[in-house]
C-alpha cells in the first residue's frame, strides 16, 4: 500500500504528483503490460542475447 504523508497548506497537486512518482516506482504497470502477452521463452532469450552484445560493444567503445 502507498502512503503518501500530506503536509498542512501543501498542494493537492504536489501530493499527487508525489503518489504517481511512487506508484511509477513499484512497476506495476509495466509488470501487468509485460504479463499481458505471452512471448515464447526462445525470443526472451534471443533478445537477452542481443542486449548483452550491445553492452559489450558499448563497453569496449569507452575504453
Amino acid at each position: 500500500m502507498i502512503v503518501v504523508p500530506v503536509k498542512e497548506g501543501e498542494n493537492i497537486e504536489r501530493a499527487l504528483k508525489k503518489f504517481k512518482r511512487k506508484y511509477e516506482k513499484t512497476g506495476v504497470v509495466k509488470e501487468l503490460r509485460r504479463r499481458q502477452q505471452f512471448d515464447k521463452p526462445s525470443v526472451v532469450n534471443r533478445e537477452k542475447k542481443i542486449h548483452a552484445v550491445y553492452v559489450q560493444q558499448l563497453q569496449l567503445k569507452e575504453e
